[in-house]
């Protein structure tokens, strides 16, 4: 009896270390990272980018940019939730891509380094937060590049840009998952063990759905020409929101490329797939 106790008492330690030790690296995987940490991505890079703090209504948030020549194309991207600036770097750091535009991306409120202020659960404020990071840019050059979440905040821009192309949008109300995960963020009693970045997260996708009620009707209002490019397989955010998307708009505004059996996380696991539709939608 003795050595049963303490046989279960090891494997009760055992698994209780384990899990500290999961939570620690997916914490520290998943929180936003410092400048300098940012920074040292680029490394490898033969262009290092700009990082600066700027502020919108009061918040302030952190911007890498890639401005080599102005008479190039630039492409901003827009990050989803979760995510930031650095879901993009591989893209950034890109010989081809850096030959042929300039890049800019951008942490959401809520989801800078140390970021002090909430998510603002508001297609409308991220909408208008990105416009005014497009102000100083030639309209004519931008190129939109939304994924996930910011897909909807791309498509909600209405001032003539050269294109959009959304990357798995999560556009389409009726079709938005609701994960089992998110009541670790509902149930006060665990919501403790939720990393704050992730309890971000989980307020803006709580609230994500009744938002698109108030845009979802109207996508097709938009006088940008639509690329929208989605797995097959995604879950997460389902292919059905870019058929929806197809339905609104006519043919020579909105095309559709499918990335067959491909999940929600295709622009790390698909690099080369969606780095060559990028170029191409360049040329």
């Amino acid at each position: 009896m003795k050595l049963l106790k303490k046989t279960l008492q090891f494997i009760g330690i055992t698994l209780f270390v384990i899990f500290l030790i999961l939570y620690y690296l997916f914490w520290s995987f998943s929180a936003p990272k410092s400048d300098s940490k940012v920074l040292e991505k680029f490394v490898d890079s033969s262009v290092l980018p700009i990082l600066i703090h700027k502020n919108f209504k009061g918040f302030e948030y952190r911007k890498l940019s890639i401005v080599k020549d102005t008479t190039l194309p630039t492409l901003v991207f827009v990050h989803g939730t979760i995510g930031s600036s650095t879901d993009f770097i591989e893209y950034m750091k890109d010989s081809i891509l850096l030959s042929k535009a300039n890049m800019i991306s951008y942490d959401r409120v809520g989801y800078n380094y140390q970021d002090k202020n909430t998510v603002q659960e508001s297609i409308a404020f991220e909408r208008d937060m990105l416009s005014s990071i497009l102000q100083d840019i030639n309209t004519d050059k931008i190129i939109l590049v939304g994924y996930s979440y910011g897909g909807p905040i791309a498509l909600a821009i209405q001032q003539k840009v050269r294109k959009v192309i959304l990357l798995a949008p999560a556009v389409y109300s009726k079709v938005e998952p609701m994960p089992w995960s998110l009541n670790l963020y509902k149930w006060k009693l665990t919501r403790w063990l939720v990393p704050s970045v992730w309890q971000e997260a989980s307020r803006e996708k709580l609230s994500h759905k009744q938002d698109l009620r108030l845009f979802e009707n109207s996508w097709k209002s938009t006088p940008n020409r639509i690329v929208s490019i989605h797995g097959t397989s995604d879950w997460i955010v389902p292919f059905e929101n870019s058929t929806f998307l197809e339905h609104q708009f006519p043919k020579n505004q909105f095309e559709l490329i499918r990335i067959p059996d491909a999940g929600h996380g295709f622009i790390w696991s698909k690099f080369d797939d969606i780095k060559q539709l990028l170029i191409h939608q360049l040329d």
